[in-house]
């Protein structure tokens, strides 16, 4: 169960990585690339889960694989902080205090702006999945360093 998570871990987070990356580059806002992301994490979840039962049950892997396996929770993690910020960084740049200035704006630049936020938050969000992606395959011993 372990590999089929891991595998569809891999899958997952790649699928996520390349959608985000697409929309991101097109800027296009896409409701797929969001629903790809969350279930990618929550596979991601469900993978470190199996895998903590399997440490306290007496398996004995390889030192890195845990490391590895383990750090995507925490890219996923530093992802989301900065897709917060997302916005707040995309309204100082306009010289906007809060989302709440914004209603001031015409109709079409509201759109722009909450666009380019999307857009943003998409762009990090689809860099993160592919660090997880590759955290995975290290993981999975596809990828080697050094």
């Amino acid at each position: 169960m372990h590999v089929v998570l891991g595998v569809a871990v891999l899958a997952s987070s790649l699928a996520a990585a390349l959608w985000g990356a697409w929309c991101w580059w097109q800027g296009t806002i896409s409701q797929l690339f969001w629903r790809l992301l969350r279930g990618s994490q929550l596979v991601l979840v469900a993978q470190v889960v199996l895998g903590a039962l399997l440490l306290v049950t007496g398996r004995d892997p390889a030192r890195l694989h845990v490391l590895y396996g383990l750090l995507p929770l925490g890219v996923s993690f530093i992802a989301e902080q900065l897709r917060l910020v997302a916005a707040d960084q995309v309204l100082a740049r306009r010289g906007l205090e809060n989302a709440r200035a914004m209603e001031a704006l015409p109709d079409a630049e509201q759109r722009g702006i909450v666009t380019e936020i999307v857009a943003r938050e998409t762009g990090v969000m689809a860099a993160s999945a592919l660090v997880v992606f590759l955290c995975a395959a290290r993981a999975a011993g596809w990828l080697t360093v050094g």
